[in-house]
């Protein structure tokens, strides 16, 4: 499709009710986004100009907005056209869609202001995937422990722990940070993390302690579909120091291999036979779904 000039050279924006270019969104600083981190968001991989297992994006942000008691501002179908039109004037045919509400604009009180208008946010950037030297030498990791709160469930914007988490691995030279609670593996700083053990893909259950990742449910889907041995259970802190592989899974990072952890190589140090047929199976997936016919931008 043309994508007008006045938009082709930077990214489009959306913000309560008004597409505009990225670059003049502006909301007031008494916004309790801005003040509180209250709200939450959504990432979202379009591929092809169609936002990847959408409905499922939808569920999550309508089981973050009941999380913080914050009513959703729009309905399925709403939110449907929104997306359509930011996508469709984006200049890229594979994108990274970020939405995000908060609770609106209220003075500066920790209670919850009555009768403010929820602020709606999304823009569009390219979508950045892993390069070919990372799908073919995998990345890097650390591990800490984790200190966050107790309601990791929920996609809220408050995200200053993951960002502390997260700059461990960017200060070690390492592509994600591997986080322990009381022994346990719970997730990645901006992942989920998969563990390949005795030849058992094992990945830790959805609880308060650990986003459900979209990508996380991909995985899963796939693995049944196509007969890979796997436990969805509590995985300990040594069976992923002793894995014969790891991975990590997010909506931009799709699924790619840890082959050094904490300095030390994963198994042989290098993206395993399980990684490779399971990466496979995703770009398989993304290949159909971009191919899908009569499948509408917004389906």
């Amino acid at each position: 499709m043309t994508i007008p000039a006045s938009i082709a050279d930077q990214p489009p924006a959306y913000l309560n009710g008004t597409y505009l270019p990225l670059a003049e969104a502006r909301i007031p600083v008494l916004d309790r986004g801005f003040l509180f981190g209250d709200g939450v968001y959504e990432v979202i991989p379009v591929y092809g100009r169609k936002p990847f297992w959408f409905e499922r994006h939808l569920e999550r942000l309508q089981n973050s907005l009941d999380g913080i008691r914050l009513p959703n501002p729009h309905t399925a179908e709403r939110w449907t056209e929104i997306v359509a039109g930011l996508v469709c004037r984006s200049a890229h045919d594979d994108q990274s869609l970020y939405l995000q509400v908060t609770r609106g604009v209220a003075k500066r009180d920790h209670a919850f202001p009555k009768d403010t208008v929820p602020t709606v946010f999304l823009m569009a950037n390219p979508l950045s995937t892993p390069s070919p030297e990372s799908i073919r030498d995998g990345v890097a990791a650390v591990t800490a422990q984790d200190n966050r709160w107790l309601r990791c469930d929920l996609k809220t914007i408050a995200l200053l722990p993951n960002v502390l988490l997260r700059q461990l691995a960017v200060e070690a030279g390492a592509a994600e940070t591997v986080l322990f609670r009381d022994g346990k593996l719970t997730e990645g700083a901006a992942s989920n993390i998969f563990v390949v053990s005795g030849g058992v893909l094992l990945v830790p259950p959805k609880s308060p302690l650990m986003l459900p990742g979209i990508t996380y449910d991909v995985v899963l889907d796939l693995a049944r579909q196509h007969g890979v041995r796997h436990e969805v259970r509590d995985v300990t802190e040594a069976e992923v120091r002793e894995a014969q592989e790891l991975w990590l899974s997010s909506a931009t990072r799709e699924v790619l291999a840890i082959t050094k952890l904490d300095g030390r190589p994963v198994g042989s140090g290098r993206p395993g036979p399980q990684f490779r047929h399971m990466y496979a199976l995703f770009q398989e997936l993304k290949a159909q779904f971009r191919g899908s016919p009569g499948a509408p931008a917004h389906a």
